[in-house]
C-alpha cells in the first residue's frame, strides 16, 4: 500500500460509520471497513479514492477475522452495537466480549490508537442490558488496551437517524401520538459532531486513555422530542402519556417482531435520563462546538410534511 496508513473501522458501514470512513478517506488512511455485509461496506467505495476504501468480511464476535481486520493497523475505531437482542445473549457477545476482543487484538496487533464508541449511560451495574453490556465493554477494552480513547454519545441524530425519522414516520400514521416516560431528558447530539470526535480522538494526543461524553447543546424531554418532530413536519397530533404498565405489556408485544419499536430492556433505559454527567469531559475537551437539532434536523424532517418534498418546492 506504499507505506500509506492503515485504519480499520468495525461497523463502518453503519449510521455513524459512514461519517467517520468519510473524514478517515480526507485525511489519507486507506480505511478498511469491517462488518458482516461486504456488500453494504463497498458502496462506501466511493467516499474515497480508487482502493482507498476497503471492504473486510468480519464479525467482532470471531477471533480469526477481527486478528486479520486489525493486522498492520494504526487506527482501530470500534462502532458495533445494538439497540436489542435478535438472539438471547447478543448484548454480551457485541457489546462486551465483542469490545474486548477488539481491544486485545488491536493491542497485539501494534495498532496505536483504538476509538471505542460506548453510550451515556454505560454502567456494569446497571438494571439494563444494554447498559450493562456497554458497561462491561468499556472495563474488557480499558484492561485490554489501557490507552484507548472511549467516546459516549447521547442519542445520535442526522438524516439517516433511527430518532427523529422514527416519530415523524409515526406521525401521518396515527391519530395521536403515543409518549412514553415523558419526562426523560436526552441531549441528541449530531453524528458529523461524533464523527469529529472520533477524529479528535484519532489525532490527538491528549485524548488517549480518556473518556468523554458526547451531548449536543440542548437538552430535550421525550415531550419535547415529540413536539420537535410534529413542529417540523407540520403535523398536528395529540399527545397521550402512556401508563408504564401499558408500556410495558405493549413492549413484551413488541419483542415480537423483527424490529420491535420498544423493548422492555429499553423501557428501563427510559427510566434515566441519557444527559453529560456534571464534570465529564466533552466536546469542549475536544474543541468542538455541537451542533443544535434545530440547526440539522428541519431540513430531513421535511419530507414528511403533507405533500414532502413537493410542497418545500411550491412554498417556494
Amino acid at each position: 500500500m506504499g507505506g500509506r496508513r492503515v485504519a480499520t473501522v468495525f461497523g463502518g458501514a453503519g449510521f455513524i460509520g459512514r461519517h467517520v470512513v468519510q473524514r478517515l478517506a480526507k485525511q489519507g488512511f486507506i480505511v478498511r471497513v469491517a462488518g458482516r455485509d461486504t456488500e453494504k461496506s463497498g458502496r462506501l467505495r466511493t467516499l474515497g479514492d480508487v482502493a482507498q476504501v476497503v471492504p473486510v468480511s468480519a464479525s467482532v464476535a470471531d477471533e480469526a477475522s477481527v486478528a486479520r481486520a486489525v493486522a498492520g493497523a494504526e487506527v482501530v475505531v470500534n462502532l458495533v452495537g445494538i439497540l436489542f437482542e435478535r438472539k438471547r445473549g447478543d448484548f454480551v457477545r457485541i457489546h462486551a466480549e465483542g469490545a474486548g476482543r477488539v481491544a486485545r487484538l488491536a493491542a497485539a496487533a501494534g495498532v496505536r490508537r483504538l476509538v471505542h464508541i460506548s453510550a451515556i449511560g454505560a454502567d456494569a451495574g446497571s438494571e439494563s442490558l444494554y447498559a450493562r453490556t456497554k458497561g462491561e465493554g468499556e472495563a474488557a477494552v480499558k484492561s485490554a488496551f489501557p490507552q484507548a480513547t472511549i467516546l459516549r454519545p447521547s442519542v445520535v441524530f442526522g438524516p439517516d437517524d433511527q430518532f427523529f425519522n422514527r416519530f415523524a414516520a409515526l406521525a401521518p400514521l396515527l391519530p395521536v401520538m403515543p409518549l412514553v416516560r415523558g419526562k426523560t431528558r436526552f441531549q441528541p447530539v449530531y453524528v458529523g459532531d461524533v464523527a469529529d470526535a472520533v477524529m479528535a480522538a484519532v489525532t490527538r494526543d491528549d485524548a488517549q486513555g480518556r473518556t468523554y461524553e458526547l451531548g449536543g447543546p440542548r437538552v430535550m424531554t421525550m415531550r419535547d422530542v415529540l413536539e420537535f418532530v410534529l413542529e417540523h413536519t407540520h403535523r398536528r397530533r395529540l399527545l397521550v402519556p402512556i401508563p408504564d404498565g401499558l408500556a410495558r405489556l405493549q413492549a413484551r408485544m413488541g419483542e415480537m417482531l423483527p424490529n420491535p419499536p420498544l423493548t422492555r430492556d429499553q423501557l428501563i433505559l427510559l427510566g434515566r435520563d441519557n444527559l453529560v454527567a456534571e464534570g465529564a469531559a466533552g466536546f469542549a475537551a475536544l474543541g468542538i462546538e455541537p451542533k443544535a437539532a434545530e440547526a440539522i434536523a428541519p431540513a430531513y424532517l421535511a419530507r414528511y410534511r403533507p405533500g414532502g418534498r413537493r410542497s418545500q418546492a411550491l412554498a417556494a
